[in-house]
């Protein structure tokens, strides 16, 4: 070993023992007689002390010439420091430096390597074997280390096997776009990289394999945003002979066991909440529950007093954002700009103040007497220095406006603290959800969801309102995973690609095997998969799952490390059967 001691690892007992340290330099100070090198390595920083006198000149000099991220290998004794340094483990300690040896010297790095850094995303991506060595990075990276082992521990101890399926998989039509690997061997045909593991883990079912799990790499052909990458990770789970409560329970276990053990966090219930209130009462599928502000549906208490555009709306909606009363009219109007955004949709926004005196006002007082804004008071749970919040419109484009705002006025307020856990098992989904584009129905989650039993007549006469036996995890309004029990026999499996526009001859042809293994004896079985880098990005109190991703791409799908997406050789294309013909515009 180049080491005898890491460089986080020397404490106070450790004075007068004779130590060789290895790493990078972090910064050198030079006094003249004096030179203190940082030297740093994963675990942490060690001071090196070089001062004339008792180091020969040589040992100085050398010590002098040291850069930013040199390596270098020192040996010496451990002593204590003088002046003492208690924002570090080892401050109490300093290596008085007696052999100093560069091992690899180094150009002046294009940003500065420390918590606080100069550079921007897309450098320190271009850059990222460096933006590793920063500690704010690596400590993501850490966590998501924890994280796996952890899962691997509470996994293993409820019998769940770890079964690795395959990378090169067909292409299915359903879903975000797949990512395409041409065939040598079989010219004009196609892999695709699964967007996730699920007819092998339900044919892992048909094996009789009852408990299966897999850390997985997953890829999708998606636009990008912080919580997307083009690859991502998955804990993937499936087991057999199970209900949903059964499922939901064991999952909750692992949430439980990972915030314990990695976050060290005991978590308070997990609330349950179908999908239908859900969208009632906080207008989507992943409420954040680290604050109120239910919706109050007010079509009874505002329409019917001369308002036209309440009149004429479908929905009239209200939130109460307590204790933001004291809101200035360019606050409000601030507001009101921001629910206009061509982003959130709304045409206006409607607003009432509960005075300190008890009455109200509104920017709708022409149209409605205190005993009117009262009952909205009233509706909302509005009390005295209170702000309620009105939009109006159609349902299901209100609904999603009034969420918007609700998260911002969350945020605004400072009710979404990072520090505080609310998970939240959404249940009941719809089966099938309406394609304006397509003019048909498609699978909410996936075309292997089973529909709850008491719906199945529905999907020759409402489709929409089937529900299925599906289920969400959510966290502070982040959906962490999905899952659902599976349909296990081939009548339903067909039944359901019926419904979805699949010919008999597409549904064969794309998944005849899996309905083929149905007949076989499958048992029934369900699953979840948990997106394993929000799950990170939550722990580690983040937006951005890249971060704790080692080599992430842009916003483009780009890595701009190694410059890919690239062309390939004509020589290569040619052994693929491939002609490229880029379109113009």
């Amino acid at each position: 070993m180049l080491r005898s001691h890491t460089c986080g690892e020397l404490r106070l007992t450790d004075i007068n023992t004779e130590v060789t340290l290895a790493g990078w330099v972090q910064r050198v100070r030079n006094k003249g007689g004096l030179i203190w090198v940082d030297l740093r390595d994963r675990y942490g920083v060690t001071q090196l002390i070089f001062e004339e006198g008792s180091t020969d000149k040589a040992l100085l000099d050398k010590a002098a010439s040291l850069g930013r991220e040199f390596v270098i290998q020192a040996s010496g004794k451990v002593i204590e420091r003088t002046s003492k340094n208690d924002k570090i483990p080892t401050g109490a300690i300093e290596v008085k430096a007696e052999t100093l040896e560069v091992l690899n010297a180094a150009k002046v790095p294009p940003f500065i390597i420390e918590d606080e850094t100069d550079g921007g995303d897309e450098l320190r991506m271009k850059y990222r074997y460096l933006d590793l060595r920063r500690n704010v990075v690596r400590e993501k990276l850490q966590l998501r280390h924890r994280m796996m082992q952890e899962t691997r521990k509470y996994m293993d101890a409820q019998d769940f096997i770890e079964v690795e399926t395959p990378v090169l998989i067909k292409s299915t039509p359903e879903g975000a776009r797949d990512f395409v690997v041409p065939s040598r061997v079989n010219p004009g045909e196609f892999y695709a990289l699964p967007q996730s593991p699920q007819t092998f883990k339900q044919l892992l079912m048909v094996s009789g394999f009852d408990r299966y799990f897999q850390i997985v790499k997953c890829f999708r052909d998606e636009d990008l945003r912080a919580d997307r990458q083009p690859e991502f990770t998955q804990i993937d789970c499936e087991m057999s002979f199970v209900t949903q409560e059964d499922i939901l329970n064991t999952f909750e276990g692992l949430v439980r066991h990972l915030f314990t053990n990695a976050k060290e966090v005991q978590l308070g219930e997990v609330e349950r909440m179908t999908f239908a209130d859900a969208m009632k009462y906080y207008g989507n599928d992943k409420p954040d529950l680290r604050f109120d502000m239910k919706f109050a549906e007010l079509n009874d208490v505002a329409q019917g007093k001369g308002f036209a555009i309440f009149d004429q709306a479908e929905l009239v909606v209200g939130i109460c954002a307590t204790g933001a009363g004291e809101y200035t009219r360019k606050q409000i109007d601030a507001l009101t700009e921001w629910v206009k955004r061509p982003q959130i949709g709304a045409k206006g926004l409607v607003y009432v103040k509960c005075n300190d005196d008890g009455t109200y006002k509104s920017s709708v007082d022409k149209f409605y007497s205190q005993d009117d804004l009262k009952a909205w008071a009233e509706k909302v749970n509005a009390k005295v220095g209170d702000l309620i919040l009105v939009l109006s419109g159609d349902a299901k484009s209100t609904r999603k406006q009034m969420s918007e705002l609700r998260l911002k006025m969350g945020e605004d307020l400072g009710l979404r603290d990072r520090n505080v856990f609310k998970p939240l098992w959404v249940v009941d989904f719809p089966l099938l959800e309406w394609d304006e584009e397509t003019q048909r129905f498609h699978a909410m989650h996936h075309p292997f969801t089973s529909p709850k039993t008491e719906d199945i007549p529905l999907l020759e006469t409402d489709p929409g309102a089937v529900r299925a036996n599906a289920y969400d995890l959510v966290i502070n309004g982040v959906e962490i995973g999905g899952g659902s029990i599976r349909i296990h026999d081939r009548p339903t499996q067909q039944l359901m690609f019926k419904h979805l526009g699949f010919t008999d001859e597409e549904a064969q042809k794309q998944f005849g095997f899996l309905m083929e293994a149905f007949e076989y004896g499958a048992p029934p079985h369900g699953g979840i998969a948990f997106g394993f880098d929000r799950f990170c990005a939550i722990f580690g109190g983040s937006d951005s799952i890249r971060d704790y991703i080692a080599f992430p791409k842009n916003n483009s799908g780009r890595d701009v490390m190694i410059d890919s997406p690239s062309t390939i050789a004509d020589e290569q294309l040619k052994e693929l059967s491939i002609q490229v013909e880029l379109k113009k515009g």
